[in-house]
């Protein structure tokens, strides 16, 4: 199997929700190890050696199954009877890496020059049907995105559609560290493959910090994030260290 296939594989490869039973793909669940003394510590790149447990369940599910004692029994049977310790935390440094994940994954994706950022030249790359996602900060104005959104819907042949950008639970200062440059308030990917990379992030963030709205299309080629939240989780983020 070559480097690449071996990739692919990972990625499509089902694994099974200790908490509520449900299967899915790897790459939408967020794994559980545990450190050498015991800790239970989220990997939600998956890179932490040794044996693992994976969740597919939202925060507020999770914080319900630690309260009554239902992680403890799941991660139990999963680590066959190991001493465990789960940190009060844990919903919030789940929350946190996951959105590291995401603004990690922007942050690539803007190096490689995938990511084109200022109203005139989103408008441009827009019109041109060369936009895939569309991106705009939680402080970003509704005339701005309304203008690039209805310039999207003309270049990707869709007016009438309600095509519109993804609206983030993340601010202008933090969406332009993310990206490397300085006052962004709207982003976009011109190409499929970034956008599908920067949508598979953002919709474990999503869907594990909550609650899931009306659905929001922000991916032309592909079904893309659909939550918003009202509340960033705090951008302190407690790695996987020891593991």
């Amino acid at each position: 199997m070559t480097a690449r296939a071996d990739t692919r594989a990972a990625k499509e490869a089902i694994r099974k929700c200790i908490l509520s039973g449900d299967k899915d793909a790897r790459a939408h669940l967020v794994r559980l190890a545990v450190s050498p003394d015991g800790e239970v510590l989220p990997d939600v790149r998956a890179k932490a050696p040794g044996r693992g447990a994976w969740i597919g369940v939202t925060r507020a599910e999770l914080e319900a199954a630690i309260a009554k004692g239902k992680l403890r029994g799941a991660l139990a049977r999963a680590f066959k009877g190991a001493p465990l310790s789960i940190p009060d935390d844990l919903p919030e440094r789940i929350a946190s890496q996951l959105k590291r994940n995401l603004l990690d994954r922007l942050g690539l994706e803007s190096k490689s020059g995938a990511v084109v950022t200022g109203g005139e030249k989103l408008e441009k790359a827009a019109r041109a049907g060369k936009l895939h996602m569309l991106l705009h900060a939680s402080d970003a104005g509704a005339d701005g995105a309304g203008k690039l959104a209805q310039a999207w819907r003309v270049g990707s042949d869709r007016e009438g559609t309600d095509l519109r950008g993804l609206t983030l639970p993340l601010p202008r200062t933090i969406l332009s560290l993310a990206l490397g440059r300085e006052n962004v308030v709207h982003a976009g990917l011109t190409d499929a493959k970034a956008a599908g990379r920067v949508s598979e992030a953002l919709d474990r963030w999503l869907h594990f910090i909550g609650p899931e709205p009306l659905p929001l299309p922000c991916v032309s080629s592909a079904e893309g994030a659909s939550a918003l939240s009202s509340e960033a989780p705090n951008d302190d983020e407690r790695q996987t260290e020891g593991l």
